[in-house]
């Protein structure tokens, strides 16, 4: 066994001891990185940790994630999130399911103005669990499709993670955002058609239609759609059309979310200043992961470990599928341990290098970490999704994770998908 094995088990079971013992995320990342380059490089750790972090955090291409969190924090405190159930439920009372699809078309509209999957289980959570409670829906497939479909908020476009990936492995974030569309709605249209299949044959636990709605009604309540669809369209169709890219189409989401909110009158002084805090402190809680994370990846790469685990894993002989098995495992594995902004952090600047000599498209690869840490948000302990809706509803987090197992594997279907047929990720920026 070599030394750098040793070093690389050393230092990622220093990593977990500390985070274990309820150090920050960060600190723990950059303590770690920092006592490895004194140890075993000749190099000035404090210079380094530095220039690194002030690099690194005053890189354009990130100014896009604190604009699009607030963004998300806007609509979070204004009325524009509510409108989203009233103008829905119409429209989904014939479907085998009925105002069950509101949790998964919901979450599918306010994904592509979030970019958080957190926020898009809450913000919908509050809106729709009281209207279907109070309806007399199953609350286990109530909870489990708000489960699963809070995690598009992290693959539909604008998507947090994809921004965070982006900028550790150095592809553009548009083309992100773009391999993003087609498979977020293939996934959304895979939860819709399990909660259709689960109604089919649970009919006499799903509750009888509302009144029918004329088609004149039916667009008359859709109406309040139309803030949200404009936001969306304003904010996506700005990178697509290349009038801006990703940072300067989150300073126009930010800037349309607030006119909106201005305009319905439900954007106070106090809501604006509550927003912008949220948003602060979510910011600095990932961006010093980040930081800590570039340091780290320095580090190792000045001991010289990434090229060694590169040299491991390529030793081993595995096909570029076993060793996207061997990857999956993996990362559901870290999931339970580990939210998705620091599984992606911590990790890719350790595969980079095997992930190019496999010959992975790292594009695609970032659609597919994206819905492996999908995954990870449904997976307990430490699945954020279980967490928010826990908080929602009250209820035992075992009981939760029961009600998301479901989804779980209509996710992992989605994930085998993407690997046999690489066109769902790959078509849209090849051909825009």
């Amino acid at each position: 066994m070599s030394m750098d094995f040793i070093i690389t088990i050393t230092l990622l079971v220093a990593i977990f001891a500390i985070l274990g013992a309820g150090v920050w995320i960060g600190l723990a990342i950059m303590g770690v990185a920092y006592i490895a380059m004194e140890l075993f490089t000749a190099k000035n750790a404090g210079d380094a940790l530095t220039i690194t972090v002030w690099g690194y955090l005053s890189s354009w291409s990130l100014t896009a994630l604190p604009l699009f969190i607030w963004m998300g924090e806007i609509l979070l405190k204004t009325k524009l999130s509510e409108g989203l159930f009233r103008g829905l439920a119409p429209w989904v009372n014939r479907l085998p399911g009925r105002l069950l699809h509101t949790n998964v078309i919901g979450c599918t509209i306010f994904a592509a103005v979030s970019g958080s999957s957190a926020a898009t289980c809450a913000t919908i959570g509050k809106i729709s669990l009281p209207q279907l409670m109070q309806r007399g829906y199953p609350e286990k497939i109530a909870y489990g499709s708000l489960a699963g479909a809070g995690t598009l908020g992290l693959l539909i476009p604008p998507s947090i993670i994809m921004i965070v990936y982006g900028v550790s492995a150095d592809v553009s974030i548009g083309k992100l955002f773009i391999a993003g569309i087609i498979p977020g709605l293939v996934l959304a249209a895979l939860f819709m058609l399990y909660v259709a299949g689960w109604s089919l044959l649970n009919k006499e636990k799903i509750p009888q239609s509302d009144a029918s709605l004329t088609f004149k009604q039916k667009l008359s309540e859709g109406k309040h759609l139309i803030p949200v669809v404009l936001l969306i369209a304003f904010v996506l169709g700005s990178i697509y059309t290349g009038f801006a890219t990703a940072t300067e189409a989150a300073s126009l989401g930010v800037v349309g979310s607030i006119v909106l909110g201005l305009v319905q009158r439900s954007l106070t002084w106090k809501t604006f200043w509550e927003s912008l805090m949220s948003a602060t402190r979510l910011y600095c809680m990932i961006a010093l992961i980040l930081a800590g994370s570039a340091f780290l990846t320095l580090s190792m790469g000045f001991i010289g470990l990434p090229r060694e685990l590169a040299a491991w894993i390529g030793s081993l002989g595995l096909s570029k599928g076993e060793l996207i098995i061997m990857l999956t495992l993996f990362y559901i594995l870290l999931g339970c341990f580990l939210d998705g902004i620091s599984m992606v952090v911590l990790t890719i600047g350790f595969l980079l290098p095997t992930l190019q000599a496999a010959g992975i498209d790292l594009l695609w690869f970032g659609i597919f970490v994206v819905l492996v840490v999908e995954l990870a948000q449904i997976t307990p302990p430490v699945g954020f999704n279980l967490f928010v809706l826990q908080a929602l509803t009250k209820k035992d987090i075992g009981y939760i994770a029961m009600c998301a197992l479901p989804f779980f594997f209509v996710m992992a279907v989605m994930v085998m998908l993407v690997y046999f047929i690489p066109e769902i990720v790959t078509y849209l920026p090849a051909h825009m």
